[in-house]
């Protein structure tokens, strides 16, 4: 799928044809490289995509260089039926990206699956990393709601989770705060890139790669980077940002993200769920301006 494919008001909120990158895993991966400046780097989760973020890109892209990617097997990249889709693979990619681009003094700002793929991609390439926007995700095991574990079930998740896109339509009912946000084209936006069985295979990918399991390869993955992160960004300016109402990343996660990186402040919206961003952009963008703007990049000695 490309951007001429998907409908024409949702083109209308996401007026970006975007630029693609061929991994060295083979697929082809969709980014936004929106404006110059400082980089601010957007890493979405499951099940949305580069989409997510489109009203932070348009407040933001006049001042700051936005870069967005679609994982594979989300939003408008290759959407691969046999690949892992393993946590690591994903962190791969976003490393092969960010080298590519050569990106530096990086912002990343993450939510939902894209804080374990953002921070992995962070712990391997923390030279790079200057500031972090966290928005309800987790880097640490948890309890996960009994409606996701049924997800993870063959049966279910294959008629539906793919069958009828159940899990990125139940985010229009669950993960949101003002249903009313989701009427019209919003709401197709986040369906648009996900029309067939084939395309929501990360739907069902993502869900099965949370690590229940002892012995689950991608436990280890979380396990090293609860250990890493606050080793690594225990001085990095960080803003977290977290939806009350999310009945995934509860508030409790948000407590343990403070003791895992204290540092960092703290901006609650009791009346937002999961997909805060969603839930209150128009309150979000002046946070994370003024976190910006009051945690300035080091001068470049040369350009001194």
């Amino acid at each position: 799928m490309t951007w001429a494919d998907l409908p024409e008001d949702v083109r209308a909120l996401y007026p970006w044809k975007g630029a693609d990158a061929q991994l060295s895993c083979g697929h082809r991966l969709h980014y936004l490289d929106e404006g110059k400046g400082e980089v601010l780097l957007m890493v979405h989760g499951n099940p949305t995509w580069s989409f997510y973020w489109r009203d932070l890109v348009k407040g933001l892209s006049d001042r700051y260089r936005c870069i967005v990617p679609d994982h594979v097997g989300s939003g408008l990249s290759d959407k691969p039926q046999s690949w892992t889709y393993r946590l690591q693979d994903h962190i791969d990619n976003l490393v092969e990206l960010m080298d590519r681009l050569d990106l530096e003094n990086v912002t990343m700002l993450v939510h939902d699956w894209g804080g374990a793929i953002g921070f992995g991609a962070a712990c391997a390439r923390p030279e790079r990393i200057a500031r972090l926007v966290v928005f309800n995700t987790s880097v640490f095991m948890e309890e996960v709601p009994l409606s996701i574990r049924l997800a993870r079930k063959r049966l279910v998740g294959e008629i539906v989770v793919r069958g009828f896109n159940g899990f990125a339509r139940a985010g229009l009912l669950r993960a949101i705060g003002d249903r009313g946000r989701m009427k019209g084209a919003v709401g197709r936006g986040y369906l648009a890139p996900y029309d067939s069985y084939d395309h929501r295979v990360a739907h069902l990918m993502f869900i099965r790669d949370i690590p229940l399991e002892d012995g689950h390869p991608t436990r280890v993955t979380i396990e090293r980077m609860t250990k890493e992160v606050p080793e690594k960004f225990a001085k990095t300016p960080t803003l977290f940002i977290w939806g009350d109402k999310d009945f995934v990343f509860t508030p409790r996660f948000l407590e343990k993200w403070q003791k895992l990186l204290p540092q960092g402040e703290a901006h609650r919206f009791p009346d937002a769920a999961h997909w805060v961003v969603e839930d209150a952009h128009e309150r979000i963008l002046p946070l994370v301006e003024d976190f910006l703007a009051r945690h300035p990049l080091p001068k470049d000695p040369a350009q001194a």
